[in-house]
């Protein structure tokens, strides 16, 4: 490995392992998806059984695989930036930041990227097992996660999943660097906590929207985090439709990092600081 990968791949590793041991948190995150997702599938389920065959750009199965994978893999999309930053910066202990002998940004985006995926392993694994495996072992098939459309599909969500870790931890970059700014994390949280919701598919797939919002749903950052991926994964975006996604990824990945480094640069050359 050359040097210069070295302490950012020991950094992700060490958080890493550090996040996969706090068991208790993702054995309860994933009791409480499971409660949330069923009550979303009954939800949608009634919603379903009103609608006119046809009328609904996604079929009930669809929704509900969705649903499944959208509690499976909560905790990939960017909800807050990271606590550990947050407070280091009410502290004042952001000051150390500035004496690593290693560039800043990448230093707190693998961290960020290995938080996020050691929350996620755990309870996509339980998710798996219990709404893809166990259900339809118990006749609960049409409530269960549903394999992919096909072989392409899964390949195509799996590249999609890295571009998802790729570019939630380049949001969260921009998170932890408007605490720095602000000194306090809770305001930016709470914003981005609510545009998360309503337009990252995590309240309602994308595909439910109107039809004349689809073209900017799918344009905007959010649903990079969550709505492009599943989609994928059903069939609901094939051939061009599935390249055009991954693409958008891509595109806001490279976004968001540019944006970043640069505010970065910006704000670690008047760092304040408080606490003590």
């Amino acid at each position: 490995m050359p040097d210069a990968i070295r302490p950012y791949a020991a950094a992700f590793a060490a958080r890493f392992q550090l996040m996969l041991q706090y068991r208790a948190a993702a054995v309860a995150g994933f009791a409480t998806q499971c409660w949330w997702g069923g009550i979303k599938v009954m939800v949608y389920a009634a919603f379903f059984a009103n609608a006119a065959p046809g009328e609904t750009p996604i079929t009930l199965s669809q929704v509900i695989t969705y649903t499944w994978l959208a509690q499976a893999l909560l905790v990939l999309s960017p909800w807050s930036g990271d606590p550990e930053i947050s407070q280091a910066v009410r502290t004042g202990a952001i000051g150390y930041e500035r004496l690593r002998p290693i560039d800043t940004y990448n230093w707190w985006y693998v961290r960020a990227a290995a938080w996020m995926t050691a929350r996620a392993l755990p309870r996509a694994l339980l998710m798996l097992a219990v709404a893809g495996v166990a259900f339809p072992l118990l006749g609960l098939e049409a409530w269960s996660w549903r394999p992919p459309a096909d072989a392409l599909a899964f390949a195509l969500f799996a590249l999609s999943m890295v571009l998802v870790v790729l570019v939630s931890s380049a949001f969260v970059m921009l998170l932890n660097i408007s605490a720095v700014v602000t000194l306090d994390e809770r305001g930016i949280n709470t914003l981005v906590a609510s545009l998360l919701i309503a337009f990252s598919g995590n309240l309602l797939p994308l595909a439910l929207y109107p039809d004349w919002m689809q073209t900017f749903l799918l344009i905007q950052p959010f649903a990079s985090f969550l709505d492009i991926p599943f989609r994928i994964y059903f069939g609901g975006l094939t051939g061009w439709g599935a390249a055009a996604g991954l693409a958008l990824q891509a595109f806001w990945t490279v976004v968001m990092i540019v944006i970043g480094r640069a505010w970065m640069v910006r704000v670690m050359a008047r760092l304040q600081m408080q606490g003590g």
